[in-house]
């Protein structure tokens, strides 16, 4: 489960004046509940499309229940169906959105394992020893490389970004300060959310997430969380685990580019609690 914050800054040119306009978005990104391949051990990729378990529903549930109280205003997730089933439970036990619509995106599909796909996570694991390479950055025959995933990432955040700021026009505003994360957060489910009226929810897999963290703090340069282990910000995302990311945007007409990325938690499952 992956949250972000998003502010966006747009650029406007007026009578052959440069004006500065901001809309501040919040995105949260979540991964999917367990299924029962999750609990036996095997490795699903995309060849296996299992649905939630009953603790991957209870999760979900409980991932909705957390954040009930915030109005998501985009939804887009996953074309697998225990990403659609855990964006499903998360909108319907929310108090404000619940008949929302939710966008389907082949994109944020898990990462392909090629020949390991429907095998024990364990026979992957002596594959990549074998090859003399760690796990996160081992590719199985036929699988997606590293790289290949990233160009998902790429593309899905592109996409993402500005159908966010086409919905949103309205809430564009002049001058508003870009936000900074300092200090220790509490530990609540508005950690970060700084207060803006913009929530959209995104609902992905875990492997690619990982890699998604990889591309935000390698290529994009994305700030880490005050006190954060270095050793967390490529682990795996749990069932539901929760990351959360303020993102700023600069827009000039028609043209959208990444101004910068802070990263607000990691991981986090506070919701299971």
């Amino acid at each position: 489960m992956l949250a972000f914050g998003l502010t966006v800054v747009r650029q406007r040119k007026l009578v052959g004046l440069s004006v500065d306009k901001t809309d501040v978005f919040l995105l949260f990104w979540f991964t999917s509940g367990e299924t029962q391949c999750n609990k036996d051990g095997l490795l699903q990729g995309q060849k296996i499309d299992a649905p939630l378990s009953d603790i991957g529903t209870r999760q979900s549930e409980a991932a909705g229940l957390y954040l009930r109280d915030v109005k998501f205003t985009n939804v887009f997730v996953s074309d697998m169906k225990r990403a659609k089933q855990t964006a499903e439970i998360i909108v319907r036990n929310n108090r404000t959105c619940h008949d929302i619509e939710l966008l389907s995106d082949p994109s944020l599909k898990e990462r392909c394992f090629g020949i390991a796909e429907g095998g024990q996570v364990k026979d992957m694991k002596n594959m990549a020893k074998a090859a003399g390479q760690p796990l996160p950055e081992f590719t199985p025959p036929e699988g997606e490389t590293i790289e290949q995933v990233k160009a998902r990432v790429k593309d899905f955040l592109q996409a993402m970004f500005q159908r966010i700021v086409n919905d949103h026009q309205d809430k564009i505003q002049d001058e508003i300060p870009i936000p900074k994360l300092d200090g220790p957060l509490a530990g609540l489910p508005d950690d970060g959310l700084l207060g803006v009226p913009v929530h959209a929810l995104v609902v992905g897999h875990g492997a690619y997430m990982s890699i998604a963290m990889l591309y935000f703090i390698e290529d994009l340069k994305c700030s880490m969380p005050y006190g954060s282990h270095p050793a967390r910000r490529f682990s795996l995302c749990p069932n539901t685990g929760m990351c959360r990311f303020v993102i700023t945007l600069k827009c000039n007409n028609a043209d959208i580019a990444l101004s910068d990325i802070q990263c607000v938690f990691i991981n986090r499952r506070n919701h299971t609690k």
